[in-house]
């Protein structure tokens, strides 16, 4: 279905994507700096759930016709840098002291409790909305995963799909282990109140950055 050499070339250069600093990795560690190792996973895994929809839609043609329509990429540019800002500015406010009710994301006895159980869909789904919201995710599947495939094989959506579906259980294995680590530390260092404080004013400057990243940088 794929020709093998393609496939690893295609390997070698996922890798090189996957674990070079990009906004969805800033974004996931910022996510486990805020709520522990599990928010930093779920973020990921939200992130992981987004791409495989911009792989589909790029197996299925949708994102060609994307780039075909500058119009979207400005309103989900600008929608994705509001909703960076939102999240920015809920952890600008936020002056939770660790210990507080629902203030300990990993605490005992609440990880598995409903507030933990909401915690890990809100760090779900913003990892989620905050990639599909990122036009430039879209842009690189037209980039990027075309040059890996072999028309002559046959089955294009196929060996699209394929593509799409390695870089996104590469990209989940190393998001996932930075988000992990990153809220294994901020766990520790929450035990005070003022780093805790510090690292929710970390993570709004950087939602701020890529909010602002996302709105100054254009297409290429």
């Amino acid at each position: 279905m794929v020709d093998m050499s393609l496939y690893a070339a295609f390997l070698v250069a996922a890798f090189a994507l996957c674990i070079t600093p990009g906004p969805d990795m800033m974004f996931i560690v910022a996510m486990g700096g805020r709520g522990g190792p599990t928010a930093g996973v779920m973020a990921a895994f939200g992130v992981a759930c987004a791409m495989l929809v911009h792989a589909i839609a790029a197996a299925l043609g949708l994102s060609a016709l994307f780039t075909a329509l500058p119009t979207l990429y400005h309103v989900l540019r600008w929608a994705g840098a509001a909703y960076l800002l939102y999240l920015a500015v809920k952890a600008f406010r936020d002056k939770s002291v660790p210990g507080e009710d629902g203030a300990d994301a990993e605490g005992p006895g609440k990880r598995h409790s409903g507030k933990g159980r909401s915690r890990m869909r809100r760090a779900f789904w913003q990892g989620a909305i905050t990639n599909l919201l990122n036009p430039k995710v879209i842009l690189f599947n037209v980039a990027f995963l075309p040059q890996f495939v072999d028309p002559s094989l046959g089955h294009v959506p196929g060996q699209l799909l394929l593509l799409g579906a390695t870089i996104v259980v590469m990209g989940f294995l190393w998001d996932g282990s930075v988000g992990l680590l990153s809220g294994r530390l901020a766990s520790l260092l929450r035990r005070s109140a003022r780093v805790n404080r510090w690292l929710n004013i970390v993570s709004g400057t950087v939602f701020t950055g890529l909010a602002v990243r996302l709105v100054a940088t254009s297409p290429k």
